[in-house]
């Protein structure tokens, strides 16, 4: 058993830019369930800036609790998993704003960060495709 909790992040856009959304699942150590949330990213964004938000909403809903201190981070977007790890550069001037909240915000723990295969992050992926429907509906 791990002592780290476990974020699992996911992003999508259709139409690239399109309608966005994101998806987070946050497990205590143990394995349990500690949060989880789907979050409209916007009606015209890419699929990297819903992944970046993904992650980003997720860390939000963490910061309040000073308790937890230490982060493994999954997800399936080689991009953001690369640029945190800092193999790859920042290079998309509207994905800047997104890495440097996520890395603020990432300060306060012992964390890493991982590439997981899709199929491994599904219910992340379930919640943004969640978050993407609701924008269908509604702005119809």
């Amino acid at each position: 058993m791990t002592s780290r909790y476990l974020i699992r992040f996911d992003g999508g856009s259709r139409g690239n830019p399109g309608k966005a959304g994101c998806g987070y699942v946050i497990y205590k150590p143990d394995g349990s369930l500690h949060l989880r949330g789907a979050c409209f990213v916007g009606l015209s964004e890419t699929n990297n800036v819903a992944e970046y938000s993904g992650l980003l909403r997720a860390l939000e809903a963490l910061s309040m609790d000073d308790r937890i201190t230490s982060l493994q981070i999954e997800g399936d977007s080689l991009l953001v998993i690369n640029q945190l790890n800092g193999k790859w550069k920042v290079k998309a001037e509207n994905l800047l704003p997104l890495y440097n909240s996520v890395s603020a915000l990432l300060k306060k723990y012992d964390f890493t960060v991982q590439h997981i295969p899709r199929k491994e992050n599904a219910e992340a992926d379930s919640l943004a495709n969640v978050a993407m429907d609701s924008i269908s509906e509604n702005s119809n």
